[in-house]
């Protein structure tokens, strides 16, 4: 249980901060993705993939548990959700590489994501009603892939 609790919570980031958990999460996934995409200097094809991959298979059963000990549906302080679903949205910049890794292509996908999360157009509002982790992680992960769509799509309309 505290494994989970500190991979829902992004190593108690989303129990600590001040700011919204959902902006943390997002924050952390922004963090880490520039990290691993600079550690690995860019050349590493499949890293953006996997690592979406692997969040999202840590974020399922770490945010349902730690949901269900906090006796709440989506509790606030669960962020690595929100990591995911963010690192979905780059990844997908990334597969497709229109550009460099910038700051200005790190604020776009933030903010297209937070406008997705925040938003949940149908039909990324009806994954919330899956049941467990699901429910928690899977808007989040849709929303990151609509955000990665959006932040293409502008990219390729305004160069």
């Amino acid at each position: 249980m505290k494994l989970a609790r500190a991979l829902a919570t992004v190593g108690g980031l989303g129990d600590l901060l001040p700011a919204p958990g959902t902006t943390v999460g997002s924050v952390a996934g922004v963090v880490l993705f520039a990290a691993a995409w600079h550690l690995s200097g860019g050349l590493v094809p499949w890293m953006p993939l996997a690592g979406a991959c692997l969040l999202a298979a840590v974020a399922v059963p770490s945010c349902g548990r730690e949901a269900a000990r906090r006796g709440q549906g989506d509790p606030g302080a669960v962020v690595l959700d929100e990591t995911a679903g963010q690192w979905v949205a780059l990844a997908m910049w990334a597969l497709a590489r229109p550009a460099p890794l910038t700051l200005g292509v790190l604020a776009a996908s933030f903010l297209l994501f937070r406008l997705f999360d925040v938003a949940k157009p149908w039909p990324i509002c009806r994954l919330e009603r899956l049941p467990g982790g699901w429910g928690i992680v899977a808007d989040d992960l849709a929303a990151g892939a609509a955000a990665g769509g959006a932040h293409l799509l502008l990219a390729a309309l305004w160069p």
